[in-house]
C-alpha cells in the first residue's frame, strides 16, 4: 500500500456548511490522503457532524471584519507550521497567505482552490484601499502555487488571462441525492396548501437579490418563500417581513445542516438564485444552490447571468426572471407558478440534468490535479 499523504486545508467558512470543502476532503481521504481541514470557531456555527477526516476549529477573538481575517491568518500560520504534512489545500483568497507562507517555510506544496473571483465581490468594490491589499496577495502568490483550480469556465479564463497560467475547472455541483427518508412537511414546519419558493445556503448577502423578493411576495397569493441559510442581509430581512407583516408569506429557517437543507428544497416548486450583475464576482457567478435545486427536481428561477444561462437552457430545468423590479417580479412568480404543465417538464428534465451534473462526474479533474501529486 502507498505511504500515505498529508495534507492540511484551510478554510474561513463554517466547517459545517461549506460542503465544496467537505467533498473535496472526503475525495482527499479516498484517495491516500491523510487530511485535516482547518477552520476559525465561528460565533453562529453549527455542530459537525461525524467526517471521515480529520476537522480544527480554531478559536477566535474576532469574527468579522479586517481584524478577523488578519487574526486568522497568524492563527493558521502557527496551526499549520506545527502540522506534520506533505501538501497544503488553501480555499480562497482570505486563507491563501498563511498557507503560502507555511508551505515555503516546510517545502510544502500549495494547491489553492479559488471559489470565486474574490477581488471583485460586493463587500470590496466600494473600499479600494482594502481591495488592494487582497489584490497584492493574490498577484504575489498565485503564480507560485503548483495548482490552482476554480468553480467555473468564466472565473477559469479571467484568471488565466491575468496571471497567463493554467487554471483547472472543477464546479461545485452536488453529489447524487438519495436520501434515505423524507422528513413530513409538519416537522421541518413547512406550510400545507400553498406553493413553495426557496432561497437556500450559507451567503445570503447585499445584491443577491433576496431584498426584492422578499417585497415581490407582498405581490403575489398562494406562494410561500423559505429562506434557509444565513448572510449578511438576514437581519434587516426580519425586521422588514415583521414590519410589513409578510410572516405569513416569508419563512426564515436559519443555517440547517446539508442533509436538512435538501429536504427543505425537496418540497420547494421553485428554487431561487437572483444574483444581480453589479461585480464580476456575481456576473461569473455559478452557485452551489443551482445544483442542488435540479438533484432535488426543483425548478430554478435565475437572474441572466452567463454561467447559469449555460446549465438551465442546456437542459430545460428553468427559466430567468424579466428584472428584479419587486412588482414585476411578484407578477412572474405568480404566471409562472400557475403554469404547472411547464413546471412538470422542468421537473422532469432535472432528473435528466442530476445524472449528468453530479460531483461523481466532477471528480475526474480532481483525479488529474491530485494524481499530479503523488
Amino acid at each position: 500500500m502507498k505511504k500515505k499523504k498529508r495534507i492540511l486545508v484551510t478554510v474561513s467558512n463554517d466547517l459545517a456548511t461549506d460542503n465544496r470543502v467537505d467533498k473535496v476532503c472526503t475525495f482527499l481521504h479516498q484517495h491516500n490522503f491523510e487530511v485535516l481541514l482547518i477552520g476559525a470557531k465561528r460565533k453562529n456555527r453549527l455542530p459537525l457532524t461525524t467526517r471521515s477526516y480529520a476537522t480544527k476549529r480554531i478559536t477566535m477573538w474576532f469574527d468579522a471584519g479586517a481584524f478577523f481575517y488578519a487574526e486568522l491568518n497568524i492563527r493558521l500560520l502557527f496551526t499549520l507550521l506545527f502540522r506534520r504534512s506533505t501538501h497544503i489545500l488553501a480555499n480562497d483568497l482570505d486563507t491563501l497567505l498563511a498557507a503560502y507562507i507555511a508551505s515555503k517555510l516546510k517545502c510544502n506544496k500549495l494547491i489553492y482552490d479559488t471559489h470565486e473571483y474574490f477581488t471583485e465581490v460586493p463587500e470590496l468594490t466600494n473600499r479600494p484601499r482594502i481591495k488592494r491589499i487582497w489584490e497584492r496577495i493574490e498577484k504575489w502568490i498565485f503564480p507560485k502555487v503548483h495548482h490552482v483550480y476554480t468553480v467555473n469556465e468564466s472565473i477559469a479564463k479571467r484568471y488565466a488571462e491575468k496571471y497567463q497560467r493554467k487554471v483547472f475547472v472543477v464546479r461545485n455541483v452536488s453529489r447524487k441525492w438519495n436520501p434515505t427518508h423524507i422528513q413530513p412537511k409538519e416537522e421541518l414546519g413547512i406550510p400545507e396548501n400553498c406553493q413553495l419558493l426557496i432561497v437556500q445556503g450559507a451567503g445570503i448577502h447585499i445584491d443577491r437579490g433576496i431584498e426584492e423578493v422578499v417585497e415581490a411576495m407582498k405581490y403575489t397569493q398562494g406562494l410561500v418563500l423559505m429562506i434557509v441559510g444565513d448572510g449578511d442581509v438576514i437581519p434587516q430581512l426580519k425586521n422588514y417581513v415583521t414590519h410589513e407583516k409578510l410572516s405569513d408569506k416569508v419563512r426564515f429557517y436559519g443555517k440547517r445542516p446539508y442533509a436538512e437543507m435538501m429536504q427543505y428544497t425537496h418540497y420547494a416548486d421553485i428554487g431561487l438564485t437572483l444574483d444581480k450583475d453589479t461585480n464580476l464576482n456575481y456576473r461569473f457567478s455559478l452557485p452551489n444552490k443551482v445544483f442542488d435545486y435540479i438533484h432535488a427536481s426543483t425548478p430554478v428561477i435565475s437572474s441572466d447571468l452567463p454561467e447559469i444561462r449555460k446549465v438551465i437552457t442546456q437542459f430545460d430545468v428553468g427559466t430567468f426572471i424579466p428584472s428584479h423590479n419587486p412588482n414585476e417580479l411578484g407578477a412572474f412568480l405568480m404566471q409562472v407558478c400557475a403554469n404547472k404543465a411547464q413546471l412538470a417538464q422542468w421537473k422532469s428534465n432535472c432528473h435528466h440534468a442530476a445524472s449528468v451534473l453530479c460531483w461523481e462526474n466532477e471528480e475526474q479533474t480532481l483525479h488529474e490535479i491530485y494524481t499530479c501529486e503523488k
